[in-house]
């Protein structure tokens, strides 16, 4: 399987490296992202509709180093744009609406194919 996979913002080279060769740990920390990463992106979501910029910063930073982990480097990035403007008040809300919806999608989309590789790794074990 390609670590880097095509029309993703998602490369699996980092956690396969610290990893070092144990499925067990891929699995583990897949699963972790799995459980942890929709309740983040509710609060960030939750947050930018509330216009509670300091929530949807501190989501948005605890979510970053996650995203950066599973190589989802563009979307680490976008996510980085969001907390910057939350942090700052976020003057145009239609913005950081638009950057955390397109983040969203492609974080969503990598977490059924996570769920996949996930479920294939613990076949194997």
């Amino acid at each position: 399987m390609s670590n880097n996979l095509p029309g993703q913002d998602l490369d699996l080279s980092f956690l396969n490296e610290v990893a070092d060769g144990s499925d067990e740990f891929v699995v583990e920390t897949i699963e972790m992202f799995l459980n942890q990463t929709p309740a983040l992106l509710e609060l960030i979501s939750t947050a930018i509709g509330d216009r509670n910029w300091p929530a949807a910063a501190t989501s948005a930073h605890k979510l970053k180093p996650n995203l950066g982990f599973f190589g989802m480097m563009v979307s680490q990035e976008m996510m980085q744009q969001v907390e910057h403007m939350a942090k700052q008040g976020s003057p145009e809300p239609a913005i950081i609406a638009s950057k955390f919806t397109e983040v969203y999608n492609i974080v969503s989309a990598n977490l059924v194919t996570l769920a996949q590789i996930k479920a294939e790794k613990e076949a194997g074990l």
